[in-house]
């Protein structure tokens, strides 16, 4: 009994604790926010697509100054601030949007409707203010916070990591789930309000969580002063060959300042002030380059250039195919079970083949489920026709003056109980809408190998990504931990935000094989340029699997080329 006592009050549970109820607010959000949009603005995507490309850019342009500003400060003074911006914008926004969807008529006739499209930019203004602190949150608790939690013990922190990415994927699925019942039973105003109750909740609980965290691990009040410009730049400028990283690098360890404060800032002129945000941009993703591993993490943003999610992209396409709501939402489960058996098979791999080699034996798996995805392509049922012109719908609609397409008024309880429109029930027809071959009776062949190679590679993929997590956990400085994993967190919006593109570039569905196999090789760039990383880290010891001890002797290093810093 005091073993279960000391486990539920130790420093760990209550960061799984914090990160589970923050992250649970963070889905509900991320759900409601898209549905809400959508139901302001006469059922159209417009507004939802135009958040989306606002909290995309923004992260892509401020992830490195994000990074700096955790850099620069105190561990409990970021984590607090990051937290009560995050769920003070929710809780804005949601008392916005019910003051929106109660007044909705009245807004639209003040000042010719100027009035109510402010109230838009607002909410996404604020929605995007709220993103952007939840990604600081994410920065300084997920990459700084659990490697002090697991002190020197890279095993706890692997256990960790892995903990963290199970309550991520129970979350992705229940939470959208919740608030949409409440939405479906209630109204999309009750659920605003629930939303920002339980963030006022939350908000309340996690920051107690977090000084007790803060309490219960004195390390954490110790971090390494931020180095200057100049020093940074002769530690990236070394050569790859000095550096010699070891997969098992021991815990980085640098003098500690007690009681870290931000090194006081020398008097400035005003354009060297507007030319700093423009330098740290710089020097965070020169930074970043010249890491060690800076292949590895490459590898994994080039693994968010794919259609083979459970996106919007995806979902839609299986809606073409005659797949229901209902047989989505199993898939959607049996895609967060493979990704939870991820997590087991990462611990138990890291345990018996290292870190590096977690990550080769991910990738292969990944990567080979995901030919069933483009076998699936050439499969009966498939609608890929290469001789239809990817731009024929858009080119069509333009220069016959043809409206784009809308959402023709999908059924409430079909977005709030699935979490997502059935976008194809009203003027957007599916692919297969000739009255011979309805979706019905299309051969479900092709869209059956498509997601069963998609729920498969969920296995290798999440396996893939907590390798690369602890590799940048281990590997890079803690002055740079911030910046680095800002500019990460950059590098991923980047190549999610060229597979939207890539999606309007060629939005019909014959064309979507054609995207399957863009997303296919992508994937295999992406672990080819993390073998490239673990070959350069192992050399000739690359395929000799042994195991390691898992708390002293580095993960896969060769004898003698274990480095501290």
């Amino acid at each position: 009994l005091g073993s279960v006592i000391a486990y539920f009050t130790s420093a760990k549970f209550l960061l799984y604790l914090g990160h589970a109820l923050s992250t649970w607010g963070d889905r509900m959000w991320h759900f409601a926010v898209s549905v809400f949009l959508v139901e302001l603005y006469g059922n159209s995507l417009l507004l939802t697509a135009v958040y989306g490309l606002v909290v995309a850019g923004s992260v892509l342009l401020l992830g490195a100054l994000i990074g700096d500003w955790v850099d620069k400060n105190s561990r409990l003074k970021v984590a607090q601030t990051s937290l009560v911006v995050q769920n003070s914008s929710v809780i804005l926004c949601g008392v916005i949007l019910m003051i929106i969807f109660l007044f909705k008529t009245q807004l639209l006739t003040l000042y010719h409707g100027w009035l109510l499209t402010l109230c838009y930019i607002l909410v996404i203004t604020i929605a995007n203010i709220a993103n952007l602190a939840s990604t600081a949150t994410a920065i300084t608790i997920q990459r700084d916070w659990i490697v002090v939690v697991a002190g020197e013990d890279r095993s706890k922190l692997a256990d960790m990591n892995a903990t963290i990415r199970r309550i991520d994927q129970l979350t992705n699925i229940l939470a959208p789930m919740a608030v949409g019942q409440i939405m479906t039973f209630g109204s999309p105003m009750i659920g605003c309000g629930f939303i920002s109750g339980w963030n006022l909740m939350s908000m309340c609980v996690e920051y107690l969580l977090l000084w007790k965290v803060y309490q219960k691990t004195p390390t954490l009040a110790h971090k390494s002063a931020k180095v200057e410009a100049s020093e940074l730049k002769q530690l990236n400028v070394k050569k790859e060959s000095d550096m010699k990283p070891a997969e098992g690098v021991q815990l980085i360890i640098e003098k500690d300042v007690a009681g870290f404060e931000p090194q006081q800032e020398k008097e400035v002129g005003c354009a060297a002030r507007i030319a700093e945000p423009f330098i740290t941009f710089r020097d965070g993703w020169v930074a970043y380059y010249n890491q060690p591993v800076f292949l590895a993490g490459m590898g994994l943003a080039f693994l968010y250039m794919t259609v083979l999610g459970f996106d919007c992209i995806t979902t839609g396409y299986a809606y073409t195919q005659g797949l229901s709501g209902s047989v989505l939402s199993l898939l959607m489960g049996a895609s967060a079970v493979t990704g939870i058996m991820g997590t087991v098979a990462f611990t138990w791999l890291r345990r018996k083949c290292g870190l590096i080699r977690t990550g080769l034996i991910s990738g292969v798996a990944q990567f080979a489920c995901l030919i069933l995805c483009a076998i699936s392509v050439f499969m009966p049922g498939s609608p890929m026709d290469l001789t239809v012109s990817p731009f024929a719908d858009i080119s069509a609609r333009l220069f016959e003056n043809e409206p784009l397409p809308t959402i023709a008024s999908p059924e409430p309880e079909m977005i709030f109980a699935t979490g997502m429109p059935d976008l194809f029930n009203g003027s957007i027809a599916p692919a297969n809408s000739d009255p011979e071959m309805s979706p019905e009776s299309v051969p479900l062949i092709s869209v059956s190998l498509l997601f069963a190679g998609v729920i498969a590679a969920r296995v290798g993929l999440w396996s893939f990504d907590l390798t690369v997590t602890q590799l940048l956990q281990e590997n890079v400085i803690e002055s740079e931990r911030g910046i680095i994993n800002g500019v990460q967190n950059s590098m991923n919006y980047l190549l999610d935000l060229l597979h939207f593109i890539m999606v309007i570039l060629a939005p019909n569905p014959e064309a979507f094989g054609l995207l399957v196999l863009i997303s296919v090789s992508f994937v295999a760039m992406g672990h080819i340029m993390y073998f490239r990383f673990a070959q350069k880290s192992l050399g000739k010891q690359l395929f000799v699997c042994h195991t390691p001890d898992p708390k002293t002797a580095p993960d896969n290093s060769p004898p003698g080329n274990t480095s501290t810093v």
